[in-house]
C-alpha cells in the first residue's frame, strides 16, 4: 500500500475511532493509530523483497508457518481476499496483511513467468535465425542445382571412377587431393599473376587503372599462348601438308599453319603475298600468336605494298602499352574510315582495327570465327585513357566489354549449357571472376572447380565478397561500380561442404579453415560456427576436438592443426551443444576445455531428475552415475574444484544417489546411516529449525528431490519401527542403536 493510502486510512481510522469511542463491544486495540501506521510501513518495506522462493521455503516449516497459511482463503489462487467491514479494525489489518502477502506472491510469480517467456523467446529467435540460414542455404543450393546443365555434352576432366567406401565426395572432388586440372589452372594462374603483395582493399585494387590494364595484358598473353600451342599441334599433326622448314620461329610456324588453313590464294585478298600467302593473313596470325617481331618480319618483306602502315606498326610495337600516339591513331582511323571500312580483305581490316582500336562494332566474323578469337580481338581494342580524341564509336572500355559479354550476350549466346567451361573462360579472362565462379558453381560436375578457384582468389585478396551472409551467391551492392559483382564466399563453401561434411568431417574442416577471418550476421567467427555445427552433426568429438585421457591430459584432435587456441573452439562447440540440449556431450566438451564450473553445473542438472530412480543395467541413471563418479574421482585426484555451490551440490547429489541405491537395494540401515551423515532432513525435534534454515542454502537440484528424500526416509523409519515392535521391550542385551531408532521413529 502506498504512503498516500496509509495517510487516508489514518484519517478514516481516526474519524471512526471518534465515532465509536463509546461502543464497548468493539475489540480492544493495544496500539494507537500512529503505531498501526508505522507497523504497516515496516510490513510494506519487508514485503518488497519477498520472492516466490522465499515463500516456498517458509512453507517448509510445518510446525509454524503452515498454520498461518491455512488462514489465507485464497492461498491456492492468490486472489485478493474479500474486504471486511470498516468497524472490524483487527480484521481489516489482518486482511490487508494477507492481501499484501498474496500480492507479493502473485507479483513474483508474474515476473518469473514473464522472465521465463522472455528467455524462451530470445532462445527461439536465435535458433530460428540459425535454422533460417540453413534452410535458405539449402533452398538456394537446390535452386542452383535445378539450373544444372546437361552433363552429356562436355566430358569430366578426370576419371568418373568413384572412391570406394562411405565418402560422399565424387571423383573430381577427391582428385583435388592428388592433382589439379591443368588447362583451367593455367588460365587462373595467368590471370592472378598480377600482384606481388596482397591488396588491403580488394575493391579499390580491382578497380584501379593499372590493375585492369594488367588483367587485360594477362588475358591477351594467355589467349596468344594458347593459340600458338594450337598452331603447333595443327602443324605437327599435318607435317606433310604444312611443309615446315626454314629457321625455327613464329613466322615459319604461321607460314606452315597457313599451308593447312588457307591452301592457295583466296578472293578478296589485297596487297600481294609473302612466300605464297596473303600478307595481311600472315601479319594477323603472327599477331594472334603474340609475336610482334614475326609480324614486323612480314611487314618488312612487303613494306612497299603497305604504304604508311610500317611506320604506324613500328610505333605500335615500340609502345609499352601497345597504344599509338593520339595524332597517329587519328590518322590511322581516318584512313580506315575513308579507305578500308568496306575493304574486301577481312585480315587487313582486322589488323587495322587491332592497332588503331577502331570500329569496335565490327566483330570480324570472317577472321575471328571462334569465341577465343573474338575475345582476343576485343581485348586488344580495350582503351583505358580518355583523352577526348576518340569518338564514342571508336572507344571500348573494359566495363563495356564486361557488360556486353555478361548481360547483352549472356549465357544463351555462348551456348553455356553445352559449353559451360567456355563461358567460364570468357568471364574469367575479362576479370569477371565472381560471375565466372558463380556460373561454374551451378554446374554440378564443375562445382568443385568453382570452389577451388574461389579459394585461390580469396587467398590472393582478389575476390570481392558479399558483405552479408544472407546475400545471394552473386550480388551487386549499393555504391559499387556498375559491373562489379560480389560473391557470397561463406555460402559458397557451406553449400559445397554440406553433402560430405557428415561423412568426411576432416575434409570439410579444411575448407572451413578458410572462414577463420569471416564473421556472420551476429558477429561470430564463421570458422568456429562451422566447426561447432560440424562436430555436433558428425558426432566425431574425439577425432575432431581430441579426447580426455585417464590422467586428465588431452589427446590432440584434428582441430589442433588449424587453431592455436583450441580451448576457445571447444568451448564454442560445448556452448552450442548445451543450447541444443545435448547436455551429456556438453559435459564432455566442457571438461575437455578445462571448465569445471560448467561441467559441474550441467552434471547437477543431469543428475537431479534421476537420483531417486531405481538403478538398472544400461539405464540412463547408471550411465550418468558412471560419468559422475569418473569426474569426481578425476577431480579429487587432480585437485580440481569448481564454483563452491556447484561443487557442493555435485557431491551431495552423488551421496543422495548412494542413499537411494541403498534404499532400493533394501539396505535400510546403510541408507539411514547415509542420511544421518548428510544431515539433510531433521531426524530429531531439536534439529528441525536448523535443517529448515540450512535448506535455504541448497540448490534447486537438491530441493526438487526433497519429497522423494522425505518419503524414502519415512519408509526407512517405518520399516525400522515395525522391526522394533517385534523385539521385546527392555530385553537385556538390546543394542543401544535400536533404542535410538525407536525414538527417531516416534518423533517423526
Amino acid at each position: 500500500m502506498e504512503a498516500e493510502g496509509f495517510g487516508e486510512l489514518l484519517q478514516q481510522a481516526e474519524q471512526l475511532a471518534a465515532e465509536t469511542e463509546a461502543v464497548s463491544e468493539l475489540p480492544h486495540v493495544e496500539r494507537n493509530l500512529q503505531e498501526i501506521q508505522q507497523a504497516g510501513e515496516r510490513l510494506r518495506s519487508l514485503l518488497s523483497w519477498v520472492s516466490v522462493t522465499d515463500i516456498f521455503l517458509l512453507s517448509l516449516d510445518i510446525f509454524h508457518i503452515s498454520q498461518r497459511l491455512e488462514s489465507l482463503s485464497a492461498a491456492t489462487t492468490f486472489e485478493p481476499l474479500e474486504p471486511v467491514k470498516d468497524t472490524d479494525i483487527q480484521g481489516f489489518l489482518k486482511n490487508e496483511r494477507d492481501n499484501a502477502l498474496l500480492s507479493a506472491i502473485e507479483e513474483s510469480r508474474r515476473r518469473t513467468f514473464l522472465l521465463a517467456e522472455e528467455y524462451h523467446r530470445e532462445s527461439m529467435l536465435v535458433q530460428w535465425e540459425q535454422v533460417k540460414q540453413r534452410v535458405l542455404h539449402t533452398l538456394l543450393g537446390a535452386g542452383e542445382d535445378a539450373l544444372d546443365f546437361s552433363q552429356d555434352i562436355e566430358p569430366s576432366f578426370v576419371s568418373d571412377a568413384g572412391v570406394p567406401g562411405r565418402s560422399a565426395l565424387d571423383s573430381v572432388e577427391v582428385a583435388y587431393g592428388r592433382q589439379n586440372v591443368s588447362d583451367m589452372w593455367l588460365m587462373v594462374k595467368q590471370m592472378t599473376d598480377v600482384l606481388l603483395v596482397p591488396a588491403k582493399d580488394t575493391l579499390k585494387s580491382r578497380t584501379a587503372l593499372d590493375m585492369q590494364m594488367a588483367f587485360v595484358t594477362q588475358a591477351l598473353q594467355f589467349l596468344q599462348n594458347s593459340y600458338k600451342n594450337y598452331t603447333m599441334v595443327t602443324v605437327f599433326g599435318n607435317l606433310h601438308q604444312a611443309q615446315l622448314g626454314g629457321v625455327p620461329g613464329t613466322y615459319q610456324l604461321v607460314r606452315s599453319f597457313l599451308n593447312i588453313k588457307l591452301p592457295g590464294p583466296l578472293p578478296g585478298m589485297q596487297d600481294g603475298e609473302v612466300e605464297g600467302h596473303p600478307v595481311w593473313a600472315l601479319i594477323y596470325y603472327c599477331l594472334r600468336c603474340g609475336d610482334l617481331g614475326a609480324s614486323m618480319q612480314v611487314v618488312n618483306r612487303a613494306q612497299h605494298q603497305l604504304g604508311d602502315f610500317k611506320t604506324w606498326f613500328q610505333e605500335y610495337m615500340n609502345s609499352p602499352d601497345r597504344r599509338l600516339a593520339p595524332a597517329t591513331e587519328n590518322k590511322l582511323r581516318l584512313h580506315y574510315r575513308r579507305v578500308l571500312r568496306n575493304c574486301a580483305d577481312p585480315y587487313k581490316r582486322a589488323v587495322y582495327c587491332l592497332i588503331g582500336k577502331c570500329d569496335i562494332a565490327d566483330n570480324h566474323g570472317e577472321v575471328a570465327d571462334k569465341t577465343e578469337d573474338y575475345l582476343w580481338l576485343k581485348l586488344n581494342q580495350v582503351c583505358f585513357d580518355d583523352d577526348g580524341s576518340s569518338a564514342p564509336q571508336d572507344r571500348l572500355t573494359l566495363a563495356q566489354l564486361q557488360k556486353q559479354l555478361l548481360e547483352d550476350y549472356g549465357e544463351s549466346h555462348f551456348s553455356a549449357s553445352q559449353q559451360p567451361f567456355l563461358y567460364f573462360q570468357v568471364l574469367f579472362l575479362t576479370a569477371q571472376f565472381e560471375a565466372a565462379v558463380a556460373f561454374l558453381f551451378r554446374v554440378e560436375r564443375l562445382r568443385s572447380h568453382a570452389v577451388h578457384v574461389a579459394l585461390v582468389l580469396y587467398e590472393l585478396r582478389l575476390l570481392l565478397k558479399s558483405s552479408g551472409q544472407s546475400a545471394q551467391l552473386l550480388s551487386q551492392e549499393a555504391g559499387d561500380p556498375p559491373m562489379v559483382r560480389r560473391l557470397n564466399f561463406i555460402r559458397l563453401l557451406m553449400l559445397y561442404t554440406r553433402k560430405f561434411e557428415s561423412t568426411d568431417p576432416r575434409e570439410a574442416l579444411q575448407y572451413f579453415y578458410f572462414l577463420r577471418n569471416e564473421k556472420n550476421n551476429q558477429g561470430e567467427n564463421m570458422f568456429m560456427c562451422c566447426v561447432s555445427e560440424l562436430v555436433i552433426e558428425s558426432r566425431e568429438f574425439d577425432m575432431l576436438l581430441g579426447r580426455l585421457e585417464k590422467d586428465g591430459s588431452r589427446k590432440p584432435g584434428v582441430i589442433d592443426k588449424f587453431a592455436g587456441d583450441t580451448r576457445a573452439i571447444i568451448t564454442k562447440v560445448a556452448l552450442e551443444a548445451e543450447n541444443k540440449g545435448l547436455f551429456e556431450e556438453a559435459v564432455r566438451l566442457y571438461e575437455l576445455a578445462k571448465n569445471p564450473d560448467k561441467v559441474l553445473e550441467l552434471m547437477n542438472r543431469l543428475l537431479s531428475p534421476v537420483i531417486a530412480q531405481v538403478s538398472a543395467a544400461q539405464s540412463n541413471k547408471e550411465r550418468l552415475k558412471n560419468t559422475a563418479v569418473a569426474i569426481a574421482e578425476r577431480y579429487r585426484t587432480q585437485g580440481v574444484a569448481g564454483e563452491k555451490s556447484a561443487d557442493s551440490t555435485f557431491y551431495l547429489l552423488l551421496d543422495l544417489m548412494t542413499f537411494f541405491d541403498e534404499y532400493h537395494a533394501g539396505n535400510i540401515d546403510r541408507a539411514y546411516d547415509v542420511m544421518e551423515r548428510l544431515k539433510l532432513v531433521p531426524l530429531s525435534q531439536d534439529s528441525v529449525e536448523e535443517r529448515v534454515a540450512a535448506f535455504r542454502n541448497f540448490s534447486d537440484e537438491v530441493r526438487h528431490n526433497l519429497s522423494e528424500v522425505l518419503l524414502a526416509t519415512m519408509n526407512i523409519l517405518f520399516t525400522q519401527c515395525k522391526r522394533l515392535k517385534g523385539a521385546a521391550a527392555g530385553t537385556p542385551g538390546r543394542p543401544q542403536r535400536s533404542m535410538e531408532d525407536r525414538d527417531s521413529v516416534r518423533r517423526w
